[in-house]
């Protein structure tokens, strides 16, 4: 049975359009739709319910050794209120998730994992746990509300001390308060944008999302759901758990290159993505040449030939026009060259395109 976030309520009276995602039920949008609530992030700021997102503890003093073996980025140099983005591999160099590391204080991280992978992260950090770390999923101790777009600082100025914004990105303060309630807040987000995530024990989500939202009316904040969500990450060509990344597809293919230290230690997965000097199937991006919108899982055709499928795709709202997140093999279709996609029996033309499409 899907759960519920703590705002579960708050969402169906504000006019939530709630569907089941990631074991979770939550809104896809808002009746003011997934075209208005995207422009307000791009333009003012949105507010999200993220609260489905899973958060495993890591503590001890071989905490760091142990994040070492099984992420793919080097947590050596992390400090105590930083962030760290990086993919957690299996043995053949898929992806079993990505996450984010904060670091709280020696010895001691806070793992933020997709909500559909919780328990299989779980379960494989406990499978590979080395002596002198204890792990624990402390998920039902947080409510997460994401804070996105260009006036997010202004609104959380007008209901908190500056000496509680974190300056820089991927940085934290884990002993913040907004009025009364003790929170952390990381400069962080999954949108393209400036922005916040708000962690708070989870009986008091209703109060700070009823906060910031009465903070947010000066400065166009509205709720924002799912689908804006989904948009938002695809314009700024951010990769998502299940399209872009799967027990199949690996980080390098993903072109997460930058979160592979491949200089550390040996790590789970190293091996297997060492393997792969040449690459043979990579990530790119596709613009719509002519008419028509993009979905995922659609063939991509050069010269009649198949040379791979699309993961995301959809129409900008921002950039106003329809694109797709695709995985081609590496050396069939240079930036600026075109290619058909196959949609329902369809052909679109398409032109390869930089990405990400969109970058504040």
């Amino acid at each position: 049975m899907d759960k519920k976030t703590p705002l579960y309520d708050i969402h169906v009276k504000c006019g939530g359009h709630i569907v089941p995602f990631g074991g979770f039920l939550l809104p896809v949008q808002y009746d003011t739709g997934i075209k208005k609530e995207h422009l307000a992030v791009r333009n003012e700021c949105g507010i999200f319910d993220v609260s489905h997102m899973g958060e495993i503890l890591v503590q001890g003093d071989k905490s760091c050794e142990f994040l070492n073996l099984v992420l793919t980025n080097d947590f050596t140099d992390l400090v105590p209120g930083h962030a760290r983005y990086s993919p957690m591999c299996n043995e053949n160099g898929g992806t079993i998730d990505d996450l984010i590391v904060y670091m709280k204080e020696e010895n001691e991280y806070l793992l933020v994992v997709n909500a559909s992978n919780t328990d299989k992260d779980f379960e494989w950090l406990c499978n590979n746990k080395i002596d002198g770390v204890s792990i624990s999923n402390v998920s039902d101790d947080y409510a997460l509300i994401a804070l996105q777009g260009p006036n997010s600082e202004d609104v959380l100025k007008s209901i908190c001390d500056d000496k509680y914004l974190p300056a820089d990105s991927y940085s934290c303060i884990f002993d913040a308060k907004i009025k009364d309630i003790d929170v952390m807040i990381s400069r962080t987000g999954y949108t393209g944008e400036d922005g916040f995530e708000i962690y708070m024990p989870t009986d008091k989500a209703v109060d700070m999302w009823t906060l910031l939202i009465e903070a947010g009316k000066d400065f166009g904040l509205i709720p924002c759901g799912l689908g804006a969500r989904d948009t938002l990450r695809m314009e700024a060509g951010l990769p998502l758990y299940g399209h872009e990344l799967t027990d199949e597809i690996g980080p390098r293919t993903a072109g997460l290159g930058f979160a592979i230290k491949f200089d550390k230690p040996d790590f789970i997965g190293k091996s297997a993505l060492e393997s792969e000097d040449n690459l043979k199937n990579r990530k790119v991006g596709l613009k719509v040449s002519s008419r028509g919108i993009l979905r995922e899982h659609c063939d991509i055709y050069k010269d009649g030939n198949i040379i791979g499928h699309t993961t995301s795709g959809t129409f900008m709202p921002y950039l106003g026009y329809s694109c797709a997140i695709a995985i081609v093999e590496s050396d069939a279709l240079p930036i600026g060259s075109s290619c058909e996609v196959d949609v329902r029996g369809r052909m679109i033309e398409c032109e390869r395109v930089k990405l990400p499409f969109y970058k504040r």
